[in-house]
């Protein structure tokens, strides 16, 4: 089907397929003010009026049957609980990257996962120095992990023009650092152990194994085992956080396949003819088979958790009394100097040292996919602790320690804005040349086209070795090809060295004519003519019969008897066949669907976005050819 969701608006601009990377990220940059809200919300609320701010949180809910239940603390169900579900969606990206992202190339997730290790690392043994000799020492964990959703506010706010690639890079950090945060909560903050219960958790999550190996795709089963590990785990006294990860990483993450697509547009076809209760089922399975569990589940979790679960987690354990006393105290504490430089001077230094050292080592084989620039921004950016080492600060202190701890995750979160602020306007004032170096680096881009441009096969528009290459997936009824072509045309004549390829892929369960219009662009291009049939087709795509075909080859002056006898000739049909067969291998499901230098473009069809995006790969191309 036509994979756009929403209208079409304006003259060159239409609305972009829904990228799920470009959701998370988001969703994610969106909640981070609203998270920033509900912590500020929490510190008013606590020197308004703490009494209540502590009876509230430290009310207890029961939720069970009779005597078997489970009896927590506001805040323990939104720590414990809740929480949960926020690490489940971690895990759920991660799995995507893993899966279709970035670190489907596993050679990728070296960089990434040393700078990750490291980013924790370094600033866990800034804050061992600062507080050597201290009862405060065992709240380490408080100073190591990086807050996702502040973390990727913080690029959106500060990074206009850092590379896209500079968001998976942290990204994939992040989902590293609190792998290794709920590892660090499991075995170092969690009380003693007990083993029945913990042995309870691991069987139920061996029958979780075993059941996705045999195919079940049942949520709810999986639902209900989640649940029972969850128990088992806090009746062990291990934080059951951590099966919010581990589910998310087992979800399977795959892109909807063309046949599925084909196969669900089947069963509506069939429920429009007979709307049975049956048939409406069918469809709602048909439909629901085509979309991998990671990315319904995504759909369905990720903004509840960025919008409602994270910034409730803010508001029950930010609230930090600030008054005279308590600042001074706090800024002469070795918990919260140790938090605060941990962060600003520990984090960026841990990434980029990990990173410049995976490099040397592999002698440059192993390179971070943003230049040098960019990755010192991102480990500034990195700085911006606040969730999990608040989740980590509430289990290691309480009482004055504690708020100590608070002030210096807050202290670390405002410096660490300033410092990213600073580092990324000085790399983006460095001149062109250097700034180029700097932001996009010499690293190897995946390349998403299975089967590269061929100028003596394909149908190309523009200078035959042009340092960037548009692909067009098309089909000549889609009206949304219709809508980008302006779009495509302006970008044509808005630059001089763009090459542009349209391949078919005529999508004929929905489009009756698709086919047949396809055929009749080769045809004439058996006659040297076929960007003049491309150029007709898209601009009367509600005519594309028989004989609306047979006019306009008429019409750019074809031979009309050769024009018929190609039009269903094996080489043409062969040549449309390869396209498809081509489109399958990349993965493409819809049209339109546009790669750039090989990389599948993400978002708007508009002239602004493609053209950002060919500059991108303009200068890209460049540094490559020096």
């Amino acid at each position: 089907m036509d994979r756009f969701p929403g209208p079409y608006t304006g003259q060159s601009q239409c609305s972009a397929p829904r990228s799920p990377l470009r959701d998370f990220l988001r969703t994610e940059t969106g909640s981070a003010a609203i998270l920033a809200a509900a912590a500020l919300v929490a510190i008013v609320w606590v020197n308004v009026a703490a009494h209540t701010y502590t009876v509230f949180w430290e009310t207890h809910l029961y939720v069970g049957v009779g005597v078997h239940g489970v009896s927590l603390s506001l805040r323990e169900w939104v720590n414990s609980g809740l929480m949960t579900l926020f690490f489940f969606v971690v895990g759920l990206e991660a799995r995507r990257e893993f899966d279709m992202g970035e670190l489907r190339d596993r050679r990728r997730l070296v960089l990434p996962l040393a700078a990750g290790v490291s980013g924790m690392l370094v600033p866990v043994a800034v804050y061992l120095a600062v507080n050597a000799g201290q009862p405060s020492v065992h709240g380490w964990g408080a100073a190591m992990s990086t807050d996702t959703a502040l973390a990727l506010g913080v690029l959106a706010v500060v990074g206009g023009r850092m590379p896209g690639g500079l968001r998976v890079f942290l990204l994939t950090i992040t989902v590293v650092d609190d792998f290794v945060a709920l590892g660090v909560i499991t075995v170092a903050y969690s009380e003693r152990v007990v083993v029945p219960a913990l042995l309870v958790a691991l069987g139920v999550l061996g029958v979780v194994l075993l059941i996705r190996r045999l195919g079940v795709r049942r949520g709810a089963v999986y639902a209900l085992l989640a649940l029972v590990i969850w128990v088992a785990l806090l009746e062990s006294r291990v934080d059951p956080v951590v099966v919010g990860l581990a589910m998310g990483l087992l979800t399977y993450a795959y892109p909807a396949a063309r046949a599925d697509l084909e196969h669900a547009t089947g069963l509506f076809r069939l429920f429009r003819e007979q709307p049975t209760p049956e048939l409406e089922r069918s469809v709602r399975v048909g439909i629901a088979s085509t979309i991998s569990p990671n990315d319904r589940l995504q759909g369905l979790f990720h903004p509840w958790t960025s919008y409602v679960i994270v910034p409730l987690f803010a508001l029950a354990n930010a609230g930090i009394p600030l008054n005279a006393g308590e600042l001074g105290r706090a800024f002469t504490s070795p918990v919260t100097l140790g938090i605060l430089v941990a962060f600003v001077v520990g984090k960026p230094l841990g990434i980029v040292g990990a990173s410049a050292l995976t490099y040397a080592s592999s002698r440059g084989r192993i390179r971070p996919p943003v230049g040098w620039g960019a990755v010192t921004a991102g480990g500034a950016i990195a700085g911006t602790g606040f969730t999990v080492s608040l989740l980590i600060a509430t289990l290691a202190f309480d009482g004055d320690l504690l708020q100590e701890a608070k002030i210096g995750i807050l202290s670390a979160l405002v410096c660490s804005l300033l410092t990213s602020r600073l580092v990324t306007g000085l790399v983006t004032a460095l001149p062109r040349g250097l700034r180029q170096r700097a932001l996009l680096g010499h690293a190897e881009t995946i390349v998403d086209l299975a089967v590269p441009v061929d100028p003596d096969k394909d149908r190309v528009r523009g200078p035959r070795h042009a340092p960037v290459t548009i692909v067009e997936y098309g089909d000549y009824e889609c009206p949304y090809c219709g809508l980008a072509e302006p779009v495509v045309r302006e970008l044509l004549g808005g630059f001089g060295d763009v090459r542009y390829v349209w391949r078919h892929l005529p999508l004929t369960d929905i489009h009756l004519h698709a086919q047949l219009a396809a055929q009749g662009a080769e045809a004439a291009g058996a006659q040297g003519r076929y960007w003049d049939m491309h150029d007709l087709l898209l601009s009367h795509q509600g005519a594309l019969r028989l004989d609306h075909l047979r006019g306009y080859a008429g019409d750019i002056g074809l031979d009309a008897e050769r024009f018929e006898r190609d039009l269903r000739h094996p080489k043409v049909l062969a040549r449309i066949a390869e396209d498809v067969e081509s489109a399958d291998l990349s993965q493409v499901a819809g049209t339109p669907t546009f790669f750039v230098n090989g990389r599948r473009h993400h978002g708007a069809y508009d002239i602004a976005s493609l053209s950002a995006a060919v500059w991108a790969a303009r200068d890209r191309a460049a540094l490559v050819a020096r």
